[in-house]
């Protein structure tokens, strides 16, 4: 799709995010550059799980190397291929990875589909329902009745029969499960919003819900680490009869694993070394994982190393030249972005900016921010980050389109040559680009108070 081809919406919001600096949250097809050698496999995994299988990825750069946008811009592709995605930020505190039961109740927190925003866990188990009615009614219609159809008691119990039989797999490990789904849709047939919506959030791992909701439900206590695998099972069986061809679930930042107390370290591993072997086992059919870190952690000594077998499932040779990196492998680099692909993704914002205005106004903008000037932008703002090219998308976008393309559409004399010089603050750097822009101070530089 080229920037003509988008609508206002769209470019509105894809703009909107890089003025804040921030990923946008969709539209991420018009700016992938450099994303061009994974598109084949990527469709090809995203077949394999639309088609029942399971897919694990390892994907691993440097802070700053775009793998939050790969992620998303993967999870677009999962959804314009029929599945749902979520995206769940590992920490310490918040989402630690030893605990699945926490993983698995953000997961359901930023469920998304193509037509649902997070969390999207209610519509999509009320859709398992209505799907469920629908072929109990299919049913009986071929065999002749009509029973189910005109009698209410009828159907309910029809439905509770399929619900076990849809469920029996996952009914061997998590039989708590299929109650939930059962207590919901009884909960809801007796008119009783609290309680469905409470045993929809003990469903989605919630802690703390009622006790008596959960006896209504006939389930007890909350959700813990061993049961929700089962749940995530569970979970993908909705989903596919929902509708959906399957999930994408991206484990983001898994690298915080380093900074944890040494014996949660060892467990978050282990946790996720079962997690892997059970995407291979074919227990989550439809599941493609994800997760993201730093090549530290994949290599280092406080990360993947810790545990031999998890290193030997993420093996990958990375000693070639990065052009010949096989995007089959279970890992896979991302290299960052250089001053050449920097000027090439600002030619492509800067596209999309002028897709939405009148010719002459277009023409303006293109001759003031041709590439030559891309390219000194680029070059400004990576000598602000220590010349690190790496570093520099996130700050070089938000300057891009808030200080320079933004004047020079409201400004008929702005000339960004003339009238704008590059200012950088400290408050608008993360902390990684703080490091950058402090990392090539020079000695002489530093004030100190010797008073």
């Amino acid at each position: 799709m080229t920037a003509g081809q988008v609508s206002a919406a769209r470019r509105r919001d894809v703009l909107d995010a890089l003025r804040r600096g921030a990923v946008p949250a969709a539209g991420l097809d018009l700016l992938a550059v450099g994303l061009g050698r994974f598109e084949r496999v990527a469709a090809e995994d995203l077949a394999a799980v639309a088609a029942g299988g399971s897919v694990f990825k390892a994907v691993r750069g440097e802070y700053g190397s775009g793998k939050t946008f790969f992620t998303r811009w993967l999870a677009e592709r999962a959804k314009k291929a029929g599945l749902a995605t979520a995206e769940v930020q590992i920490s310490e505190n918040e989402t630690p990875l030893h605990r699945l039961e926490t993983v698995y109740r953000r997961l359901t927190e930023r469920l998304t589909t193509a037509t649902f925003p997070p969390s999207a866990l209610r519509q999509v188990v009320d859709g398992w329902f209505y799907a469920l009615e629908e072929d109990v009614l299919a049913a009986d219609g071929a065999a002749g009745g009509a029973a189910a159809g005109d009698d209410t008691t009828a159907l309910d119990r029809a439905v509770g029969e399929l619900v076990d039989r849809r469920l029996a797999d996952v009914g061997r490990t998590a039989p708590a499960f299929a109650a939930a789904l059962r207590g919901y849709r009884a909960a809801l047939a007796a008119g009783d919003e609290a309680t469905a919506a409470a045993v929809l959030a003990w469903l989605g791992g919630q802690p703390h819900v009622a006790a008596a909701a959960r006896r209504a439900a006939g389930v007890r206590g909350d959700l813990d680490h061993f049961g929700a695998l089962g749940f995530l099972q569970g979970l993908l069986v909705v989903l596919r009869d929902s509708g959906f061809r399957g999930l994408l679930v991206v484990l983001d930042e898994v690298e915080t694993l380093q900074r944890v107390r040494s014996d949660a370290r060892d467990k978050a591993l282990n946790a996720l070394r079962q997690l892997i072997d059970e995407v291979h086992s074919g227990r989550f059919p439809g599941l493609f994982l994800v997760i993201t870190g730093t090549p530290a952690f994949y290599d280092g000594q406080q990360g993947v190393a810790r545990l031999a077998p998890l290193a030997q499932r993420l093996a990958t040779d990375f000693t070639a030249d990065p052009r010949f990196d096989n995007p089959r492998a279970v890992q896979l680099r991302l290299a960052g972005f250089t001053g050449a692909s920097l000027v090439e993704l600002g030619g492509r914002v800067r596209d999309l900016y002028t897709a939405g205005l009148p010719a002459d106004a277009a023409g303006r903008i293109d001759r003031l921010v041709d590439d030559a000037y891309l390219g000194e932008l680029a070059g400004a703002v990576a000598g602000r980050l220590g010349g690190k090219v790496g570093v520099a998308p996130r700050l070089f976008l938000k300057k891009l389109v808030g200080d320079v393309l933004d004047r020079v559409d409201q400004f008929d004399d702005f000339d960004p040559r003339r009238d704008y010089p590059l200012t950088i603050g400290t408050a608008e750097m993360t902390d990684l680009e703080r490091n950058a822009a402090h990392a090539h101070a020079h000695a002489d530089d530093i004030d100190l108070d010797l008073d």
